[in-house]
């Protein structure tokens, strides 16, 4: 491991913030990652197998995970396949020094934001970890909004759901109201009802509320 300093970009509030999650069986790596990392100012957990880290971790939260491949019991694919399971907000590098271009492409596509060999060196290491916890603020603020979203709708009776579906598919009030049977009157309460539940600030909010909080127009 090349814990040599070099520059790298300046730390903002928020990456400072921020934990990094390292899991990997050799204590060597672990305490020389612990340092490197450390010494940026960010918080930093270590786990010597998958295992304990899927018991101990509360990973939901700003940062990112650093894990091996080749580890006793469970591999690090294998935990990036129980990770992607309980749909785990924290963006994955892999360090490896068994590592292989099958291995790492099989490893993309499943999701993982970047594949290391070993050794790295401080500035390649940090450049990851920077543009993970980017990845771990955006899927935090999205998964945010959705649940957000998914709470307004939730407020909805059936039949103003029904409203909503046909009023962001673009239907006139007179239109829904024949498509449901029920008055024109009635649907503009109903739609009432729906913005001030919704606290959609128009139609194209509303539209955006209800793509975000996944309603199925069907």
């Amino acid at each position: 491991m090349n814990l040599s300093k070099l520059n790298t970009a300046p730390l903002t509030e928020k990456t400072s913030e921020a934990t990094v999650f390292i899991v990997d069986d050799d204590p060597a790596i672990r305490d020389s990652l612990t340092l490197m990392i450390g010494q940026e100012n960010l918080t930093v957990h270590s786990y010597a197998s998958a295992e304990d880290f899927l018991e101990a971790a509360e990973p939901n939260c700003l940062g990112c995970i650093i894990i091996d491949i080749r580890m006793q019991g469970m591999d690090g694919m294998q935990l990036q396949e129980a990770l992607s399971q309980r749909n785990t907000l924290l963006p994955i590098i892999f360090l490896t020094g068994h590592g292989n271009i099958p291995m790492s492409v099989r490893a993309i596509k499943a999701g993982a934001l970047d594949f290391l060999t070993k050794p790295v060196t401080r500035e390649k290491l940090m450049a990851a970890i920077h543009a993970a916890v980017q990845e771990s603020e955006r899927m935090l603020s999205e998964n945010a909004s959705q649940q957000d979203a998914v709470s307004r709708i939730a407020g909805l009776t059936d039949r103003e759901r029904d409203v909503l579906k046909l009023a962001i598919q673009g239907y006139a009030n007179k239109e829904i109201a024949r498509h449901l049977g029920i008055s024109h009157r009635t649907v503009e309460i109903h739609k009432s009802k729906i913005m001030h539940k919704t606290g959609a600030v128009n139609l194209l909010d509303l539209a955006r509320i209800a793509h975000v909080g996944d309603v199925e127009l069907d």
